[in-house]
């Protein structure tokens, strides 16, 4: 485990009278902080099906896989499926609920990612929850509150960002669009700086088989070429275009990614009354028959490559049609998906701390903590975009980062569940304690109150009068100021040399291969 120091409060300097005060409350702040490893729960996850009901949405999904089937568009998947005995006609399959489930059951039901640092290795499933960043933003909400295209710039901020969070536990994949690179070349600077500004497990590109052959390369330039095909170092996004379609760039991606033994979320991208029917069981229904032949698919390209049951659930607005986000019917979604992958017994995926906000408001933080506790209750392993998220996923905001990031420490702590290791000592101390007393000066609270409880250092909780002589911030002014602290604070983990110079010499070769346009 590594060990950094980490401080809060705010930029604010504090006037004559108060500048010891604050020194010594800056002292009481500052913290050593640990990389958290993957989340073991140690309290219960919320199975709201009863197992009929769960065998009534099985039964449903295979009805529809045999009668109405899916397509997967690209000539060569639906030959590996001919092949295998499917129902093929063009592009449409129908897949027999018997030889489905056989190859579901190829699947792992946990998988470890290995990081370049061995310290920041995770394990995916079996009960075990990682958070992971947001992904795919074009848009920044900056630290100076103007909303704008995402840069290369943007996109090695967050994944510093991602890189100093103690409680994320990947470095990022599209943790927002650098839209200032051409489309063709974008996935190369974004791969090498996932590489280079952190040592945390990343995401590959999958917007083409030739991009996604890329980001394989590139991380066995990290991690021996050999060993990168048969070690899993990242996990990769493959989207269903629901209603009932994997279309040939995604399934292009998983043969490179699943044939080379790294992991894939097969996750359907949902709009819940648009995409599926008006009905929360419907969607769960569609999002199981789509993320099952998904994960089926990998297993005919790669026996045991890992594989996760996911999806990416939003309700549609009635009025508007425009996505929303923090409504109970996502949170129901969300339960009832993690209950079905954990009845296939295959690893989950989900989205955390979403929002249809355009500003860091109470809207944000409303809908962000409802999703994410919907999630923990679910008991989903791998949860996505759990910072940072604004405008059903157009936006990334660096203050929101900052904002999400404390809370997913707390969330943490609050599925890792109450302790009793320290129990004799609290009952010596009660003894010690009349009544009447109070606890503030006993050995056992001076040795504990740092820890005994969560301090969000952006969440304030002084007086008013102590709220407004520190300048009377915002939670989003203190996560302005504390983002422009960690950034500047931010260390680059080392690379070798000779590492460092083979991507570059990668990059610069694909960048001139490669066109200025899409074509």
């Amino acid at each position: 485990m590594t060990d950094t120091a980490t401080g809060s409060g705010t930029e604010v300097e504090p006037g004559p009278t108060r500048r010891g005060r604050e020194v010594r409350a800056r002292a009481r702040r500052t913290r050593v902080q640990t990389w958290l490893p993957e989340l073991e729960r140690n309290i219960p996850w919320v199975d709201l099906l009863t197992a009929e009901q769960v065998q009534t949405i099985h039964d449903a999904s295979m009805d529809i896989l045999e009668e109405v089937g899916i397509d997967f568009r690209c000539d060569e998947a639906a030959a590996s499926w001919a092949a295998t005995g499917a129902k093929v006609d063009g592009h449409r399959v129908r897949i027999d609920r018997e030889h489905l489930m056989d190859l579901i059951g190829t699947a792992p039901s946990s998988y470890t990612m290995t990081a370049r640092n061995p310290e920041r290795t995770v394990t995916v499933g079996d009960g075990k929850q990682i958070f992971t960043p947001s992904y795919g933003a074009p848009y920044v909400l900056g630290l100076d509150g103007v909303r704008r295209p995402g840069t290369i710039e943007d996109f090695r901020n967050f994944t510093k960002l991602n890189h100093l969070s103690a409680a994320l536990h990947m470095s990022g994949g599209v943790v927002c669009e650098p839209m200032d690179i051409a489309v063709p070349r974008r996935h190369l600077h974004m791969t090498q700086s996932l590489l280079r500004y952190s040592d945390k497990p990343f995401m590959g590109a999958v917007t083409s088989k030739e991009r996604a052959e890329d980001s394989l390369h590139m991380a066995g330039i990290v991690f021996g070429q050999d060993e990168v095909r048969e070690t899993t170092v990242m996990t990769c996004l493959a989207n269903g275009n629901t209603p009932l379609v994997w279309d040939q760039t995604m399934l292009d991606s998983v043969r490179v990614f699943a044939g080379a033994n790294q992991a894939t979320l097969f996750s359907p991208f949902v709009l819940g009354g648009a995409s599926t029917p008006a009905s929360t069981v419907g969607a769960v229904i569609q999002v199981n028959i789509e993320a099952l032949t998904g994960v089926a698919f990998s297993q005919l390209v790669r026996a045991g490559a890992p594989a996760l049951y996911g999806q990416w659930l939003s309700t549609v607005s009635m009025k508007t049609g425009a996505p929303q986000a923090g409504t109970p019917e996502i949170c129901h979604m969300n339960m009832l998906t993690a209950q079905m992958a954990r009845h296939y017994r295959l690893p989950s995926r989900c989205s955390g701390s979403c929002t249809s906000s355009k500003i860091v408001d109470a809207q944000a933080g409303y809908e962000a903590a409802r999703n994410m506790y919907g999630v923990l209750m679910a008991g989903t392993n791998f949860v996505l975009s759990t910072t940072g998220y604004l405008e059903s996923a157009m936006c990334q905001s660096y203050a929101k980062w900052v904002l999400d990031n404390e809370q997913l420490e707390m969330m943490y702590r609050l599925n890792s569940g109450p302790s009793f290791d320290d129990l004799d000592e609290v009952l010596a101390t009660m003894r010690e304690v009349p009544p009447g007393g109070h606890f503030l000066g006993t050995a056992h609270t001076l040795a504990n109150f740092q820890a005994a409880f969560s301090m969000p250092e952006m969440m304030n909780s002084d007086n008013y009068e102590q709220w407004l002589a520190d300048g009377a911030l915002s939670a989003e002014e203190r996560a302005v100021a504390r983002c422009r602290r960690m950034l500047d604070e931010y260390e680059e983990p080392a690379l070798s040399d000779d590492v460092a110079a083979e991507l570059d010499d990668f990059v610069a070769r694909r960048e001139a291969e490669l066109p200025d346009t899409v074509r």
